[in-house]
């Protein structure tokens, strides 16, 4: 493929209005640690001055986030840039708009399986380390083992 039809091909996917992996990542992470902090899309978005729709469009991915703003989303939500790009699948990575070369290809599944990206996960997390008591903390981790070696 020429390189300008493969810069053609990437303008394009861009324009088809399905997001692109690295974003729906990025987005995931944002809602994992906007969860995780138990702040809701609304009270964050106060926090930066925007409506809670952009923070959605953020979190599935349909809006891109910007480097600006992605300055100010680690800050509130005190980590590092780099925290959402962590775990990153490879699949993801090889779907970037500069090695796309093809308008059919979909994001892959293996970003909506990950477990550390549902609700329950992050609320389960959440109240866990809620738990000061260390010796109930290390009960429930013993009763999670023994309820998994069941299954």
């Amino acid at each position: 493929m020429k390189k300008e039809d493969s810069i053609r091909t990437n303008i394009l996917s861009s324009r088809t209005g399905i997001p692109n992996p690295v974003d729906i990542h990025v987005g995931k992470r944002l809602k994992q640690r906007r969860i995780l902090l138990g702040l809701s899309q609304t009270q964050m978005a106060d926090m930066l001055g925007i409506s809670f729709q952009q923070i959605q469009k953020y979190e599935k991915g349909t809006n891109r986030i910007s480097a600006s703003r992605l300055v100010d989303l680690s800050n509130v939500l005190d980590v590092n840039i780099t925290y959402f790009f962590n775990e990153i699948p490879t699949n993801a990575l090889n779907q970037s708009p500069r090695l796309m070369t093809s308008l059919n290809e979909e994001p892959s599944n293996e970003i909506k399986d990950n477990p550390m990206t549902k609700r329950e996960t992050l609320t389960l997390v959440r109240n866990y380390y809620k738990i000061t008591d260390e010796k109930k903390r290390r009960s429930i981790i013993t009763l999670c083992k023994a309820l998994a070696e069941k299954n």
